[in-house]
């Protein structure tokens, strides 16, 4: 099925405001924190539920620095991937610099797992040759996020001892 075929049918939403929501609502829907796409100025927005195919697209490439993993991330006008549940697969449109080359990011997928008693989350990112690398997931929260997320896990860290 060609990307084009899998548009069909799909919701589309247009303009920056309303991208930025939807995308930032997709991000939390699939479990991932919003920063770890922070895409700019997008124009248009699709999603096919049946498929789980979206699309992102903003006025010209993109690129990022993460302070927190020391990495620098290209977005290119359109970003792409098929979606669900702590999962980004089949992506183009994302490249990571690692020492002196662009590498695609094809695939991002959540962990969860606990370490010293306290729950812990993890991205890792995937590259076509099966590569992968993970990073804690604060280190693309918002601080709201990171906030809500460190106070949930103290109150787990206080449920699991009394």
């Amino acid at each position: 099925m060609s990307r084009l075929d899998e548009r069909a049918g799909a919701e589309v939403v247009y303009g920056p405001e309303e991208c930025s929501r939807r995308s930032a609502e997709l991000l939390e829907e699939l479990g991932f924190p919003i920063g770890v796409m922070p895409l700019k100025d997008l124009e248009e927005c699709g999603r096919n539920k049946e498929t789980g195919f979206v699309w992102m697209k903003q006025k010209a490439p993109y690129q990022h620095f993460f302070e927190s993993t020391n990495t620098r991330v290209s977005y290119a006008s359109e970003v792409t991937a098929y979606v669900e549940k702590g999962k980004m697969k089949n992506m183009s449109g994302v490249k990571s610099k690692q020492l002196f080359m662009w590498v695609p990011i094809v695939e991002m997928s959540l962990e969860e797992g606990v370490v010293n008693g306290k729950k812990k989350k993890r991205i890792w990112f995937s590259t076509p040759l099966g590569i992968k690398k993970p990073y804690s997931v604060t280190a693309f929260m918002t601080e709201i996020e990171k906030d809500k997320y460190l106070q949930q896990q103290e109150e787990d860290v206080v449920v699991t001892t009394n």
